[in-house]
């Protein structure tokens, strides 16, 4: 395993980490009790739209309702209503056959009050375009197959129902542990870029061998690379919108074979630093210390056992946090911005993009929902893409578990609450949105190491948290996903700029590569061994 991470799969997994904004739940608990004379209860977890029905949220508050198992008939057709009639039901009806804002119109029609639709595998809440179903108002909600069967194996064939959705604490700690990550994340991997700048700076004494070493730490973007990057962004995303149930795989693959790279890089960067066990082997003329192939066979060991167990709710998300968190801090260290002229471009047409994506594709889009926020929780099976049209599919996709795995996972504690019976909510925070700023906030270390200060550094990595409390609090208050980087990029670029203006800096600051260039010439010619603190002013 190379000390620097292939070129192709770095690239490419940094462009899946811009799609995904924090989300929130959408589960509800379904209260079903038998009526015989024990009375036995159960819940079950289904998931509905709370942008369509409001549900109460406590048991106490919610209307007992008798339920119909409908599941051996369409309900497509008002003829397919049963002769004794639904009203006051909640009727259950198994997916497929027409459209299930259809089959809620019918049910509506005949008077149930609530629709369930019986699934495969319940991932993701109903959602669509309601414009062509105005009418139909009545609670619609999705459970599990299995989750039917087994309430009918355990409360028999009479049986009531109360649903209900728990309000969640206001506080909600998950946003403490990603603010955390991404902080910590950030201010480690712009350090780290300015541990390479000063290295580079000490320990080069010739022109020529200084630029062979910068090209090996660095992969630098110019602002023709950031404008063509984010070109290349767009057209992953209409790819992924349309391609999803293929290219997801691809992702996952290139997503193992880049942060297995990346937590070696990591990890060999410290392994180094420790003075013992540098026993070595010679191959081929080459040697390699036996320690750093053990850590290769560790780094690709982790990264396989994702792979194989990633849809494991209750553990898998430990190893994609450390495979992420190690992902960031490489590309965070490894790509170089050389000015903040390139910092300017790349934030903001990102910014462009994630509010595109986000605020502007619900008005494109044929069922009426965000590019972004589709391919944040995996395209839902109802809808198929089919030369650019929207179709009925009758039946689940063939992968609804996978999700790109581009995201920092925290699962919420609900343990010891009623929602324990529903799949494990997360709050997530997309890898862009930790890469992207961390890129800014490495530059500003670097010019930093060129001034001999750290006012742009820690400054910049204050105004990143200061954005992230400020997403996390728009977050709580509107209930609903939201791009980070709307947040993030002002904070961070308005103050490294207000900075740099203050410190009557914001030329060399803008202008980074050519100061930094000019500055290593005549450090190159005058200076051996270490440099000169008065020079250090205009080395950017």
């Amino acid at each position: 395993m190379g000390s620097q991470p292939p070129l192709l799969p770095a690239v490419a997994a940094l462009l899946w980490g811009f799609l995904l904004p924090p989300t929130a739940a959408q589960e509800a608990i379904l209260h079903a009790s038998g009526n015989g004379r024990t009375s036995p209860s159960k819940d079950y977890c289904i998931l509905y739209n709370p942008h369509w029905t409001a549900l109460p949220s406590t048991v106490e508050n919610a209307t007992s309702i008798s339920l119909m198992n409908l599941t051996t008939t369409p309900l497509c057709n008002v003829s397919d209503i049963p002769s004794a009639g639904i009203k006051d039901r909640a009727v259950v009806v198994q997916w497929g056959a027409c459209h299930f804002l259809e089959k809620a119109r019918i049910a509506q029609t005949g008077g149930a009050e609530a629709l369930l639709i019986a699934n495969n595998s319940v991932q993701y809440p109903p959602s669509g375009n309601k414009s062509e179903f105005h009418d139909v108002k009545i609670l619609i909600a999705f459970i599990s197959d299995k989750d039917l069967k087994d309430m009918k194996q355990t409360l028999g064939s009479n049986i009531t129902v109360k649903m209900y959705s728990p309000s969640w604490p206001n506080f909600d700690y998950t946003m403490v542990v990603i603010f955390a990550i991404a902080v910590f994340t950030v201010a480690l991997g712009g350090y780290w870029s300015g541990l390479i700048e000063l290295e580079n700076l000490k320990a080069v004494t010739n022109t020529e061998d200084r630029e062979m070493k910068k090209k090996e730490e660095y992969l630098t973007f110019s602002p023709l690379t950031v404008v063509i990057f984010v070109v290349i962004c767009c057209v992953m995303m209409v790819l992924l919108y349309f391609f999803y149930k293929w290219l997801v795989y691809v992702m996952i693959a290139v997503f193992c074979i880049a942060s297995a790279t990346s937590l070696y890089n990591c990890l060999a960067a410290l392994i180094h630093k420790i003075p013992y066990g540098q026993c070595k082997i010679v191959c081929r003329g080459k040697s390699v210390e036996v320690r750093l192939i053990f850590l290769s066979g560790l780094c690709i060991a982790i990264a396989v056992v994702w792979a194989v167990f990633r849809n494991e709710d209750r553990w898998a998300w430990i190893l994609q946090d450390i495979l992420g968190i190690a992902f960031c801090l490489n590309l965070i260290k490894t790509l170089k911005l050389p000015n903040f002229k390139s910092c300017v471009i790349l934030l903001g047409l990102l910014l462009l993009y994630d509010v595109f994506f986000v605020f502007i594709t619900p008005f494109i889009t044929k069922n009426g929902e965000s590019i972004m926020v589709e391919l944040a929780a995996g395209p839902f099976g109802n809808n198929e893409k089919n030369d650019g049209n929207l179709v009925e599919a009758t039946a689940q996709p063939s992968a609804p578990h996978e999700k790109l795995p581009v995201v920092i996972r925290v699962p919420k504690l609900i343990y010891f609450s009623v929602m324990s019976v529903c799949l494990m909510p997360v709050s997530i925070l997309g890898f862009g949105d930790i890469i992207v700023p961390g890129l800014l906030v490495a530059y500003c270390r670097r010019f930093d190491i060129q001034a001999g200060s750290s006012v742009y550094y820690v400054s910049s990595t204050i105004a990143y948290a200061i954005g992230m409390i400020l997403t996390f609090v728009v977050l709580v208050l509107m209930k609903k996903g939201q791009p980070a980087l709307l947040y993030l990029v002002p904070c961070t670029l308005i103050t490294a700029s207000v900075v740099a203006w203050r410190r009557k800096e914001m030329k060399k600051f803008w202008k980074g590569s050519s100061y930094q260039m000019m500055n290593h010439l005549d450090y190159a010619t005058n200076e051996e061994n270490q440099v000169v603190p008065g020079e250090q002013a205009i080395q950017q």
